[in-house]
């Protein structure tokens, strides 16, 4: 495909021309449609399992979902990176180093996996220990996260090549992987976990088969010719060039996610002090809460590739009009679903278990964390928007700034003082100052790229 051809390309055309509030919706919704089916993927296992009537079962799948963070963190080094590489190349009209960006996210997937699952192997003990595991619920999470890092070259395949086909505007492609993925998790879970009495470990094989599929299906879409991006063979080594783009936006971008797996093990360590009960409960609502983070998720991701491609053809102007038009959705769309949350959060629990105590705690937690949803969304698109034009350090000192300067250390403070009740709601404070910063930051950024552009034109 030549570079007018790309231009007249449909998909480019909603990158760079259509209607801001159109296209954010147009390349956020589908996402979030497919995210909600990845909210699948996170309730399956958790439903499951709780239907064992086993509350250390259920406590054990939070323990281990760091791990699948860490999985995701690695694989979004290259996919992010990648992805804004590509988004600002097809921008640039160089489809040449588009298609070699993306047969090196490929490659670079590959290898990382093996890494992951060689050190994941030799270093299981250690790793389920440090997550906060103990007595009753030691051994099902180790069983757990065994599964998880065995399979890890499929949960990375298909991360990465979902960001990859999203990267050049196939949302629907991306999409379609997901849907693959979850149904087959939703399939295989009951079939592992009640069948074959395989409790726990079960439902970590079926998630890893879910994603094995899921990966499959975009490999198959690739081989199609269906995507404007071709991977080949005669791209198979990436050139210093392209190495150095993708680690310099993918690496403080799998940092942040690393960050927030940190945070999330503090977090479950505190939590475990006031029972593993107490785990399960939270672990629930952080389940429950997901509906709300894929719906911000999806439009973030959605105004990347807008945010990438724009920068790409210096239209600074679209890019402006872009992210207020991704706020104003993402924020009035947030507030419905914390309404939802505030009214439902007990009979939303009560998906999940049958103990009145969990089903109590996991409520309260709810109600708390959802405060979060009004102003994540915006941290969470300056971010994107920052990987997308190749400017991670940004990315990286808002997750920073988020994480470690302020909500592990009010995490730590607000249990020290206010105890189980103080520490939820280290969160949502961290939230809302973060959105203030995040949004003065990004606008500043994009003035100055603007004037610096007006001045070189001069």
């Amino acid at each position: 495909m030549h570079d007018d051809e790309i231009r007249g390309d449909k998909r480019i055309y909603t990158l760079s021309k259509e209607d801001p509030y159109r296209a954010v919706i147009k390349l956020g919704v589908p996402l979030i449609a497919g995210m909600f089916i990845m909210v699948l993927y996170n309730w399956v296992d958790t439903y499951f399992i709780g239907k064992l009537n086993d509350d250390y079962q259920l406590a054990s799948v939070n323990f281990a979902y760091p791990v699948m963070m860490v999985t995701v963190a690695i694989s979004n080094m290259v996919g992010t990176g990648a992805s804004s590489l590509i988004a600002r190349s097809l921008g640039a009209g160089k489809k040449d180093l588009a298609d070699h960006t993306v047969t090196a996210g490929i490659v670079l997937t590959l290898i990382n996996s093996l890494v992951v699952t060689l050190i994941g192997l030799i270093f299981l003990p250690q790793i389920v220990t440090g997550l906060g595991a103990k007595d009753l619920t030691f051994e099902y999470t180790r069983q757990y996260v065994e599964a998880i890092i065995i399979g890890s070259v499929f949960t990375m395949g298909n991360y990465t090549l979902g960001q990859l086909l999203r990267s050049e505007g196939s949302v629907k492609f991306s999409i379609i992987g997901m849907m693959a993925g979850t149904v087959a998790n939703l399939v295989l879970d009951p079939i592992f976990i009640f069948t074959l009495k395989m409790e726990i470990r079960g439902a970590a094989i079926a998630t890893v088969l879910g994603n094995a599929l899921g990966m499959t299906v975009s490999v198959i879409l690739y081989l199609s010719g269906r995507t404007i991006l071709k991977p080949s063979m005669k791209y198979i080594r990436p050139t210093s060039e392209i190495l150095k783009e993708i680690f310099w936006v993918g690496v403080p971008a799998s940092l942040e996610t690393l960050l927030t797996s940190v945070a999330y093990i503090v977090n479950n360590n505190l939590a475990v002090s006031y029972g593993e009960l107490t785990v399960a409960a939270t672990g629930i609502a952080q389940r429950i809460m997901t509906v709300g983070n894929y719906i911000y998720q999806g439009f973030a991701a959605g105004v990347q590739p807008l945010m990438g491609y724009n920068y790409g053809a210096k239209n600074f102007s679209r890019m402006k009009a872009c992210l207020k038009s991704g706020l104003i959705v993402v924020s009035c769309t947030e507030l419905v679903v914390m309404l939802i949350f505030a009214v439902f959060a007990p009979a939303l629990t009560d998906i999940f278990t049958d103990s009145t105590t969990v089903i109590d705690t996991g409520a309260h937690v709810l109600r708390t964390i959802m405060f979060i949803l009004p102003f994540v969304g915006a941290v969470s698109m300056c971010r994107m928007s920052f990987q997308a034009m190749g400017k991670p350090v940004y990315a990286f000192v808002i997750t920073l700034i988020r994480q470690l300067f302020l909500y592990v250390p009010l995490l730590l403070a607000l249990n020290y003082v206010f105890g189980f009740g103080g520490m939820l709601w280290a969160q949502p404070v961290t939230e809302i100052i973060m959105m203030a910063v995040s949004v003065v930051l990004l606008l500043n950024v994009i003035k100055n790229a603007d004037d610096s552009y007006k001045n070189k034109m001069i």
